[in-house]
C-alpha cells in the first residue's frame, strides 16, 4: 500500500510537472478577491486554481473562450489553456472568430506546407490575415495550433456574407436566440459599443449581423471535430446571448462551457458564464473619440 501511495504522488507530480509555466502575473500569490489572476466558477462563487479550471473544462466536448480582444493577457491565458488542455486530452479541433470561410482553403494550404517542413517567410499573408486582428496578439496562438494534428477552423463569416446580411436581414429561427429580451439587451450592447452615434434606423442590420455571427459560430462548433475549443469576443460566447443560444435553438444537448477573460472591475454573472478569469485592466481609452462622441 505504501509503494502504491509513493506511485501515485510521483505521478501525480509528474503530470502537473508536464503542464506548460503560467503567466508571471497569474503565478503571484496572495491577490485579493477579483484582482489579476482569480478564477471563479460562477454558479457556485468558488474560486479554483488554473489547474482546477483545467480539470472541469478537460471534461466539456465544447469550451467557448470569451476575450477583449485588445488585452494582450487574454491572449496569453489562451494559449495556455490551449497548450494545458493537449496535456489532459487530445484536442479535436480550434475555431477562431478572426477566421471567416474564405481564409479556410489558404490556411488548409499552409498547414500542410509546414507538415512537409516547407518554412512560410510571411505567415500573416500566406493565411490573408485580416489587419483588424493584431497579428502581435493573434499570432502565436495561430502558429502553435498550425502545428498541432488537429485543425484550425474558421469560425466567422465572410465580409460578402456580412454586407448581404446588412443588405437583406435573414429570419433568424430559434426561440432562445430571438426573445426579446436577448434581442433588446444586443441592441444595447450595439448603441454603447457605437457611442450612441449610430443611427437608429441602422440598429436592426447591425443587430442581424451580430446574431448570424453567432449562428455561424454555433454551426462551426457542430460541425467541428470534438473535443473542440472557440476563441470569441466575450458577447459571442455570453449563455444569455450569444452562442450558447443557438447552439440550443440548434437542437444541440452536449454540455459546452463557457469561460470569460474579463478585466478587474468587469462584473460577470453566473448567467453570463460557467468560469470568469480575471486579467488586469488595459488603461481607459477614449474609443467614442472616433465617432466624434
Amino acid at each position: 500500500m505504501r509503494l502504491l501511495l509513493l506511485f501515485m504522488v510521483t505521478l501525480l507530480a509528474a503530470c502537473q510537472a508536464s503542464l506548460p509555466p503560467l503567466p508571471a502575473w497569474q503565478r503571484a500569490e496572495g491577490r485579493a478577491l477579483a484582482e489579476p489572476g482569480q478564477i471563479f466558477e460562477l454558479p457556485s462563487g468558488q474560486p479554483l486554481t488554473a489547474q482546477q479550471l483545467l480539470e472541469r473544462l478537460a471534461r466539456a466536448p465544447r469550451v467557448l473562450v470569451g476575450e477583449r480582444h485588445d488585452n494582450p493577457d487574454h491572449h496569453a491565458v489562451q494559449l495556455w489553456l490551449l497548450q494545458a488542455l493537449a496535456t489532459q486530452r487530445a484536442q479535436g479541433s480550434l475555431l477562431l472568430e478572426m477566421l471567416t470561410p474564405a481564409q479556410q482553403k489558404p490556411l488548409d494550404a499552409v498547414r500542410a506546407r509546414l507538415s512537409n517542413g516547407q518554412p512560410i517567410a510571411d505567415l500573416p499573408a500566406a493565411l490573408a490575415w485580416e489587419k483588424g486582428w493584431d497579428w502581435a496578439l493573434y499570432g502565436p496562438i495561430v502558429r502553435h495550433a498550425l502545428a498541432q494534428p488537429y485543425p484550425l477552423l474558421a469560425a466567422n463569416l465572410d465580409r460578402a456574407q456580412v454586407l448581404q446580411i446588412y443588405r437583406q436581414r435573414p429570419e433568424l429561427s430559434g426561440a432562445h436566440s430571438t426573445a426579446p429580451a436577448v434581442r433588446s439587451a444586443l441592441l444595447e450592447q450595439i448603441r454603447l459599443s457605437h457611442c450612441g452615434q449610430l443611427p437608429e434606423s441602422q440598429l436592426p442590420a447591425m443587430l442581424a449581423v451580430q446574431q448570424q455571427r453567432d449562428r455561424r459560430m454555433a454551426e462551426a462548433l457542430l460541425a467541428a471535430p470534438q473535443p473542440s475549443l472557440l476563441l470569441a469576443g466575450a458577447f459571442h460566447v455570453r449563455r444569455d446571448l450569444g452562442v450558447p443560444l443557438h447552439l440550443r435553438d440548434l437542437g444541440d444537448k452536449a454540455a459546452s462551457l463557457v469561460l470569460i477573460l474579463a478585466e478587474t472591475g468587469t462584473p460577470v454573472s453566473a448567467a453570463q458564464a460557467d468560469f470568469v478569469w480575471y486579467t488586469k485592466a488595459l488603461p481607459e481609452q477614449d474609443y467614442c473619440a472616433d465617432f466624434g462622441g
